[in-house]
C-alpha cells in the first residue's frame, strides 16, 4: 500500500472541503421549499384569504370553498401556525396547528395538507379538512352559543333580588293559523296586549311559515299574562313557558336596579364580539353596569353541517359556559319594597333613600314612576331647601352662636332689594326674636338669611361637605352628592342660606346629611357590599363630638316642638326630623319641591317629591308611612 504524504493528506481534505460546501450552497440557492409553502397556507387561513397559495389544479377554488365553510364561524378568525413538514421527493406533508378563541373558550386542533411539486414549486392539495379535521367536502363550520346561567342581584344577607323568574313569551305561532288569517290574528292579539297592531301584524306576515313572533313577555300570573281562554280566542296565539332576570315586581328597585333583555344593535357591535344577536343582556342600571359580571361566559357549540338533504349537525367541539357571579348591594329588600309601593300613587317625581348611619349602607333607593325612568333618587339635581338648614346652622354653631342664640325671625327681610319671607303657614308665636333652636325647628327663613354675616359662603361650603353634602365619591354606580359654591354674594349668598340660589343636591346627598349628623361623623354611602365606598378627601373642618350633639338637638326640635310634630308618635324611639321647601319655576305662586329627612334608631331617611304643597304637608305623610313601615 502506497503511504500518501502530509501534503497530500491536507490537498485531499480541502478538496473534499470544498465539494461539500458546493453541494451545500447548491442545496440553499433558491431551490423549492415545502414549508415555504405551508407557511404561506398558514397565513392565508388565519387571515381567511387564500389569493396568494399556490394550488394543485382540479377541485373547487379554495378562496370560495373557504368562504363557504366558515361562513357560519360569525366572522371569527383562527390563529394557524406550520407545527411540522416532513418531505419525501416530489411531495410532502404539512401539519397546521389551529386554534379558535370562542367566547371564553379556545378550539385547538392539528390537521394534516398534501404538497406536491409542480413545475419546481410547491403546491397544496386543497380539501376542507385543512380547516377542520375530518370536515367533509360537503360540510361547513357553524358555531352556535349556549347562555350563561346570568349571575343574581342580591340583597342584604344575600337575598336574592333580581333572579330567575317565570315569564311567559306571547306571540303567533304561524304554524297553527293559516297564512292568510295570521295577519288578523297578529292585530288581535297586538290589541289584547297593547302593541302597536300594524306594526306587529306587518312583522308576522313578513316571517317565514314555521315562525314563532314574540309580541309580549310576561310574568307568568301577571296582569300582562293571558289564560289559555284568551289565548284560544286567538288562532295561532300561544304562551311560550321560560325565565328571565327579574326583580320581585316590575317596579322594584327601578331604575336601579335596570332591566336585562335582547342585546341591542348598538351592545353588540360596541362588545367586539363578546355579545351577539339575542343574547340576554343587562339594559340599564345596574344589570348594564355590571353585566359583563353577571353575564358571565356562554357556552359554545362548533358543529359540522353538512348539506346533504336529512344529514344530522355534528358536533366538532364544546365549550362549557361559565356562570355569572352575583352582585352583592346592601338593598334591604323589605325596606325597598315599602319605600316602592308608597311612591306607587305619586304623579310627579319623587324619592325615598334610606342609610344606616352606623355603616353607611344605602338600603333603601327607590325612585317614583313620575321621573319617567330617570334615577331621581341617586342622580336628582335639586336645591334641598330648609333640609339645608341643618349645615347652616352648622356654618352658625361654628361662627359662635349656641342652639339658645337669639336671632331675628322677622316676617319678612330684604337683601339688595329682594324680598324673602318664611312659608305661608308659618306660627305666629315663633316670630321675632328666637332662639336659634326654635327658628330650626319651626324652619324660619328669614332668621336664616338674617345671619347670613355670620355664616359666609365659603364656610357654607365647609360646614357641607363636613356632612357629606358635596364630597366627590365613587359609588360603584352613578351618584350625586351635592354642590355647594365656594363663593356667593348678595341675594344668591341669602338663598344659599335657606338651601335655594345655586346649591343643589339629591335625595340620596340629604340621606347623607341626616346620617352624618346622627353618626357625629361624615358618613360615606356603600351601596355593593364588596366594594365598600372609599371615603373621599377628608373635610377641611371635620365635623366634632361637641357640634354634632347641638345639632342632634336642634334636629329632634324639630319633632318635639316645630314642624315635625306628627312624627312624635312614631313606635320604635325617639324620631328628628327637617322639612324643606324649594321655590322653582316661573309660575305666580312659585312651584315648589319638598323634602323631608329624619332619623329613626340606626336610619336615616330623605323624602323628596318633585311638586307638592310643603315639605309636612306632602313629604311628611311619606315618610311617616315609610318609617312605620321600616319598624
Amino acid at each position: 500500500m502506497r503511504r500518501v504524504g502530509s501534503r497530500q493528506r491536507v490537498a485531499a481534505l480541502g478538496c473534499a472541503s470544498a465539494v461539500i460546501a458546493s453541494l451545500l450552497a447548491a442545496c440553499s440557492s433558491g431551490g423549492p421549499d415545502a414549508r415555504d409553502a405551508a407557511e404561506d397556507l398558514a397565513a392565508g387561513l388565519a387571515k381567511q384569504d387564500l389569493s396568494s397559495v399556490q394550488t394543485v389544479k382540479g377541485g373547487r377554488v379554495p378562496q370560495v370553498d373557504l368562504e363557504r365553510i366558515v361562513k357560519g364561524m360569525d366572522g371569527l378568525k383562527p390563529s394557524v401556525t406550520v407545527a411540522d413538514v416532513s418531505e419525501d421527493g416530489d411531495t410532502a406533508t404539512a401539519e397546521l396547528a389551529t386554534e379558535w378563541k370562542l367566547s371564553g373558550s379556545t378550539w385547538q386542533y392539528t390537521t394534516p395538507v398534501a404538497l406536491s411539486k409542480v413545475d419546481d414549486a410547491w403546491q397544496v392539495t386543497w380539501s376542507a379538512a385543512i380547516v377542520a379535521p375530518e370536515l367533509g367536502d360537503d360540510e361547513r363550520l357553524r358555531v352556535r352559543t349556549t347562555p350563561a346561567d346570568r349571575g343574581d342581584i342580591l340583597g342584604a344577607g344575600d337575598q336574592p333580588i333580581v333572579t330567575a323568574r317565570d315569564v311567559d313569551r306571547i306571540g303567533i305561532d304561524k304554524t297553527k293559523v293559516p297564512a292568510e288569517q295570521a295577519g288578523a290574528s297578529a292585530r288581535a292579539l297586538a290589541q289584547r296586549i297593547d302593541i302597536d297592531p300594524d306594526a306587529y301584524a306587518k312583522q308576522v306576515e313578513a316571517a317565514g311559515p314555521q315562525a314563532f313572533v314574540l309580541g309580549l313577555v310576561a310574568r307568568s300570573g301577571s296582569d300582562a299574562a293571558l289564560s289559555d281562554g284568551e289565548l284560544a280566542a286567538i288562532p295561532g296565539a300561544v304562551a311560550l313557558p321560560g325565565s328571565l332576570p327579574l326583580a320581585p315586581s316590575r317596579t322594584f328597585g327601578q331604575p336601579m336596579l335596570g332591566v336585562v333583555g335582547e342585546a341591542t344593535a348598538e351592545i353588540v357591535q360596541k362588545s367586539k364580539g363578546s355579545v351577539r344577536a339575542g343574547d340576554t343582556v343587562g339594559l340599564s342600571g345596574l344589570a348594564l353596569r355590571y353585566d359583563k359580571q353577571l353575564r358571565g361566559s356562554p357556552g359554545v357549540i362548533v358543529e359540522a353541517v353538512s348539506s346533504a338533504e336529512g344529514a344530522e349537525p355534528r358536533a366538532l367541539f364544546t365549550g362549557k359556559p361559565t356562570p355569572g357571579k352575583p352582585l352583592r348591594t346592601t338593598i334591604d329588600v323589605a325596606m325597598q319594597a315599602a319605600a316602592d309601593e308608597i311612591l306607587a300613587g305619586v304623579g310627579p317625581a319623587s324619592a325615598i333613600v334610606a342609610i344606616r348611619p352606623s355603616t353607611g349602607q344605602v338600603v333603601a333607593l327607590a325612585s317614583g314612576a313620575g321621573g319617567k325612568g330617570a334615577d331621581t333618587a341617586a342622580s336628582g339635581h335639586y336645591p334641598p331647601g330648609s333640609t339645608f338648614k341643618l349645615v347652616t346652622a352648622l356654618s352658625l354653631l361654628r361662627s359662635g352662636l349656641t342652639p339658645s342664640s337669639q336671632v331675628p325671625c322677622t316676617d319678612t327681610v330684604t337683601v339688595d332689594g329682594r324680598r324673602f319671607k318664611n312659608y305661608s303657614d308659618y306660627p305666629g308665636n315663633a316670630v321675632g326674636d328666637i332662639p336659634l333652636r326654635t327658628a330650626i325647628a319651626n324652619s324660619c327663613n328669614t332668621a336664616m338669611i338674617a345671619m347670613r354675616d355670620k355664616a359666609p359662603q365659603d364656610q357654607l361650603a365647609q360646614a357641607a361637605a363636613a356632612l357629606g353634602l358635596g364630597p366627590d365619591v365613587d359609588l360603584g354606580y352613578p351618584g350625586f352628592l351635592g354642590s355647594v359654591p365656594e363663593q356667593a354674594a348678595g341675594t344668591e349668598h341669602a338663598a344659599s342660606m335657606i338651601g335655594q340660589g345655586k346649591i343643589e343636591a339629591s335625595p340620596l346627598a340629604m340621606a347623607v346629611v341626616a346620617a352624618s349628623v346622627a353618626r357625629g361623623e361624615r358618613v360615606t354611602p356603600t351601596l355593593l357590599a364588596d366594594a365598600p365606598t372609599k371615603p373621599a378627601t377628608p373635610a377641611t373642618k371635620p365635623l366634632t363630638a361637641g357640634e354634632a350633639k347641638q345639632l342632634q338637638e336642634m334636629f329632634r326640635a324639630v319633632v318635639t316642638d316645630g314642624s315635625g310634630r306628627f312624627l312624635a308618635d312614631v313606635p320604635g324611639g325617639p324620631v328628628s326630623a327637617k322639612t324643606g321647601t324649594a321655590e322653582y319655576g316661573t309660575d305666580t305662586p312659585p312651584r315648589t319641591h319638598v323634602w323631608m329627612i329624619a332619623t329613626h334608631g340606626d336610619l336615616a331617611v330623605s323624602v323628596f317629591v318633585a311638586d307638592g304643597e310643603s315639605g309636612s304637608q306632602t313629604a311628611g305623610p311619606l315618610l311617616e308611612k315609610f318609617l312605620r313601615a321600616a319598624q
